[in-house]
């Protein structure tokens, strides 16, 4: 059978994966009194479903006019870029989503960079077409623009586009078109897209490069990739080589999977071209080179950008460690980040020296709190330290990345906004212009570090109405200090249960993270002072009782609801002393101790 293998990119809540659900439908993949969850391509991972963004990149296969069409669902946000930089190896040309209304946006810029750099000529859809705000010819200009910037040959800026609506399942040439379907698209992808160059090296040496690596119960290790050359069945002897040719092992095949609609089957024979799982090996990972035994030279794998942000994983030694999870060691917690940075090759995991620790790199805040999310669930305890940014030295200059931040806000807060990034943040604005509906488009070039905590204040400044996307932009000489967080915190100085009548007495130091009836430990934050200074408190302290009723001593304690913070805004809220106490039911702040060399150290990393 013919063969087309091409991705789906696109920025965050463009309709990536809405769109992927009609295509599935209408290839006939599904049978017509199936039940089948919305959004079907992120039912695999419960966080993708609750936050509704693609995580992990996922590859499914429809047949349309006798072609096999692979589409693989990219993750839209930069943080996950590790799994766009690998996928995109896999593809023949992208499919390039952008919404109609909103235009092209960050990671529309992102994932869009590494599918032109890679030769790969896009289709552009113009999504969302029938939303009131739509405006697809202005955006249709803004991906010519945004192409001819990020430096696209002359045949990529000569891409075919269509005008669609992903959730109302439909794809034209033109505005004004029948709208009944995606047969348009379908056809499309057949007649822009070429068949593999793989296939012309059938009756060569099997050769295949893996980009993700997942494990089954029952099979054990299994890699997917593209068949480069050759052929492979199940029973085949082969051996994987690492990037620099080094034979890693030698291994039999026991199971070669395809992708058929949202499922994996069995096949008899993988052929240079498809994209296939192969399970079987025992140490052979991401990147690695999968081969016939004749073949010595490994094939080029796409490097990855470096990590940005880092954060250290320690143990839970709060008074309330072990209550809620089971999975406290360190040994336990190093297993589980080691096998994470495997399968992750944005990740890179470090020890400390003392062993109990780890400082684990990554993208951005975003992909940390994923990764604390999925341990949390799966019942570990953790301590985690505020993000730190990764500086790099180049000519003895000291550098430190850039994050492109592109606001979309209500005229009226703008001063608010570019005040807060362009005055402590060290950031420079770059353009302001109207966005429509009264709302301003503000881009900015600011400092990583700068951006960490931001979210909260920025949510708080636009009063919620605020949407504000960032993106690495580039390495700068560092911007000298910035200032962290203005308030100090409220501490218990006590071990027990919180007292509402304290709770009460102690509203007016400032805001509150705990309600009555929770679990405090000494040096556990348990507020926000109103005040730059951090402050002990008691919240276990009850109400004298007297035998003399006073007029007014009985009135009721009305407590003001507290704050409840999420696992990144925890993250983005603690200082350098403090830790996020993460366990599988709560969420906790607590003041660490730290040592003079310690500090030192710190301040050394932070200029």
């Amino acid at each position: 059978m013919d063969i087309r293998n091409i991705a789906i990119i696109a920025h965050v809540d463009h309709g990536k994966t809405t769109l992927v659900d009609k295509l599935l439908q209408q290839s006939g993949s599904f049978r017509d009194n199936q039940a089948i969850a919305e959004r079907v391509m992120d039912s695999f991972n419960d966080i993708e479903r609750e936050r509704g963004i693609t995580i992990l990149a996922k590859a499914t296969s429809v047949e349309w006019k006798g072609t096999r069409i692979n589409i693989v669902d990219t993750p839209g946000h930069a943080d996950f870029g590790g799994e766009v930089e690998r996928i995109l190896s896999m593809v023949d040309g992208v499919c390039l989503l952008v919404d109609a209304a909103e235009g092209p946006m960050p990671q529309t810029k992102f994932v869009t960079s590494k599918a032109l750099a890679l030769g790969l000529r896009p289709i552009v859809v113009l999504n969302k077409v029938d939303k009131p705000a739509a405006d697809p010819e202005s955006t249709l200009n803004e991906v010519f623009d945004l192409f001819a910037n990020l430096g696209a040959t002359d045949e990529q800026l000569d891409f075919p586009h269509l005008y669609a609506s992903g959730i109302g399942g439909w794809a034209d040439e033109s505005m004004d078109g029948p709208r009944k379907d995606l047969s348009a698209l379908f056809d499309l992808v057949l007649s822009h897209v070429p068949a593999p160059a793989q296939q012309a090296r059938v009756d060569q040496p099997f050769q295949m490069l893996a980009v993700t690596l997942a494990a089954d119960n029952f099979l054990g290790r299994m890699l997917t990739g593209r068949v480069e050359a050759g052929r492979a069945k199940a029973g085949d002897m082969v051996k994987a080589l690492s990037r620099d040719g080094e034979r890693i092992e030698q291994f039999r095949i026991s199971k070669v999977l395809a992708f058929r609609g949202l499922t994996q089957q069995p096949i008899d024979e993988a052929v240079a071209g498809d994209i296939v799982t192969l399970a079987g090996m025992a140490k052979a990972t991401v990147a690695d080179t999968i081969a016939a035994p004749e073949v010595d030279t490994a094939l080029p794998a796409q490097p990855i950008d470096p990590p940005t942000i880092s954060v250290t994983f320690g143990i839970n030694d709060s008074p309330l460690a072990g209550r809620d999870g089971n999975k406290v060691q360190s040994r336990v917690i190093r297993e589980r980040l080691m096998k994470e940075a495997e399968s992750n090759v944005a990740i890179k995991v470090e020890d400390t020296p003392g062993g109990e620790a780890f400082v684990v790199s990554g993208r951005g805040e975003l992909q940390m709190g994923v990764l604390i999310e999925n341990m949390r669930r799966e019942g570990f305890e953790l301590s985690i330290s505020r993000p730190r940014v990764i500086f790099q030295e180049e000519n003895g200059e000291r550098l430190e990345p850039i994050e492109e931040v592109i606001i979309d806000v209500d005229d009226e807060y703008t001063g608010a906004v570019i005040d807060k990034l362009t005055g402590n943040r060290k950031g420079d604005l770059v353009e302001m212009r109207p966005a429509g509906h009264g709302k301003t488009r503000i881009v900015a070039h600011v400092p990583s570090r700068g951006l960490i905590g931001y979210q909260g204040e920025f949510m708080t400044d636009t009063r919620g109405n605020g949407v504000l996307n960032r993106i690495f932009h580039d390495w700068a000489p560092y911007k000298g200090p910035i200032q962290g967080r203005r308030q100090g915190v409220l501490i218990s100085m006590e071990d027990g249960v919180s007292v509402a009548y304290a709770l009460w007495n102690l509203e007016e130091r400032g805001k509150m993270f705990i309600g009555a009836q929770e679990q405090v430990y000494q040096g556990m934050i348990i507020g926000e002072h109103s005040r730059d200074n951090d402050l002990e408190v008691n919240p276990l302290k009850g109400k004298k009782l007297t035998n003399v009723r006073a007029s007014g001593s009985d009135e009721a304690v009305r407590l003001t609801p507290p704050v409840r913070m999420g696992l990144e805004e925890a993250i983005a809220y603690i200082d350098d002393d403090e830790l996020v106490e993460v366990t599988p039911k709560n969420i906790r702040l607590r003041k660490r101790h730290l040592d003079p060399h310690e500090r030192k150290r710190q301040a050394r990393a932070d200029g």
